[in-house]
């Protein structure tokens, strides 16, 4: 239930000295890409709220794929096989109360102690999903100078660990995902929990982005298929004025416009699945950077519509957090978490452009180099 957070492809040569060779449903870890990881999202979110499957998946979903990725033998050999069995908890902890979007300007510090063998953690974290319950964390800390270059990833303890204090927070939605406030007041960490090379932070944390805000997407476009299914299924059998709700034709068009968005979203989802599992990482990292930025803006937006359609459509129902209406008014109020997290809204719409356009002029470069 784990293993299908991370991405594709699977760290097959770990799994398989863990005794680890399928998955849910007999699947063979060596077969595993997007398309499943599509599958398992879905399902997961078939309840139509974040919480339940949050709790469960971010920290393995996000805070796993650098170490595969970057970190050492070493490190992967005595972090790893814990998480991936259940035994231990992990959570990525980039945001802080100063610098969420903006990741080039955080500030907890990791200095080297005086024996060398330890990085001095100090500083604070914020809104870090599973955080609570995190054994680890897979930090973004500040090794050197300023901006992105002086940033590095570190493996902090958490659970027990002296200096850290942890602190849940109150959300509107998710309630069950363990948002959490880190305080960290000079934390030993062995200079082994390094994750690849100081200085390589950013590229190290933007490498996941795509995988990240997929996973974001999918989801974030369940729950609206989630939300507008359940008003379907309430204005056709709610009678006012002597019929359904559904024989009035200004019920009949609050659902075309939200049916024909979410349609429209699914399908480019759909697409963005191919493409991350037919594209190697590096060019899947290229192309799909601003695409992915979109249509999880896209889905922000697209889920506030569905939502917001069906609350209305659910009347004073939809307003309550209690019986018939209690779904549709849980997702409405998830909507913020759907927009925010993963890069806010417009952070996104402004990446999405920009990256496109770069993609663009060094192509249209390519071309004339070609020409010429």
């Amino acid at each position: 239930m784990l293993i299908p957070n991370l991405p594709a492809p699977l760290p097959i040569d770990l799994l398989k000295r863990m005794g680890i060779h399928e998955l849910l449903g007999g699947l063979k870890v060596d077969d595993f890409d997007y398309f499943h990881f599509s599958i398992y999202i879905n399902e997961m979110r078939r309840l139509g709220i974040s919480g339940p499957a949050s709790s469960l998946a971010t920290g393995m979903a996000y805070g796993m794929p650098p170490i595969i990725t970057y970190g050492s033998k070493e490190l992967q050999d005595r972090i790893l096989p814990e998480l991936i069995r259940g035994e231990k908890r992990i959570c990525i902890a980039i945001t802080e109360p100063d610098a969420g979007s903006d990741v080039a300007s955080i500030t907890t510090t990791a200095i080297k102690s005086d024996c060398g063998k330890f990085y001095i953690v100090s500083g604070e974290k914020k809104w870090i999903t599973n955080g609570v319950w995190s054994h680890y964390a897979t930090m973004a800390v500040r090794t050197a100078g300023p901006g992105a270059q002086g940033l590095s990833l570190l493996v902090v303890p958490l659970l027990g660990q002296n200096g850290v204090t942890m602190r849940r927070m109150k959300t509107s939605g998710g309630t069950t995902s363990g948002t959490t406030y880190i305080d960290l007041d000079d934390v030993k960490v062995p200079v082994e929990n390094l994750i690849g090379k100081e200085g390589q932070g950013m590229k190290m944390i933007t490498t996941n982005f795509n995988h990240e805000r997929l996973g974001i997407t999918i989801a974030v476009t369940r729950s609206a298929r989630v939300a507008l299914s359940s008003a379907f299924a309430y204005v056709l059998r709610r009678e006012a004025f002597g019929a359904p709700l559904i024989e009035q034709a200004v019920v009949r068009h609050r659902l075309a416009k939200c049916g024909a968005e979410l349609e429209s979203l699914s399908a480019w989802v759909d697409q963005l699945v191919y493409q991350m599992s037919k594209l190697t990482k590096s060019d899947g990292n290229k192309e799909l950077g601003g695409q992915m930025a979109l249509a999880k803006a896209r889905a922000g937006m697209v889920v506030d519509e569905c939502a917001r359609c069906a609350v209305l459509l659910f009347g004073g129902n939809g307003y309550t957090r209690t019986g018939q209406g209690e779904l549709v008014e849980k997702i409405y109020r998830e909507v913020p978490a759907a927009r925010v997290p993963g890069g806010s809204e417009d952070v996104m719409l402004d990446l999405a452009v920009r990256q496109l356009v770069k993609n663009f002029q060094a192509k249209l470069k390519v071309l004339g180099k070609q020409k010429m």
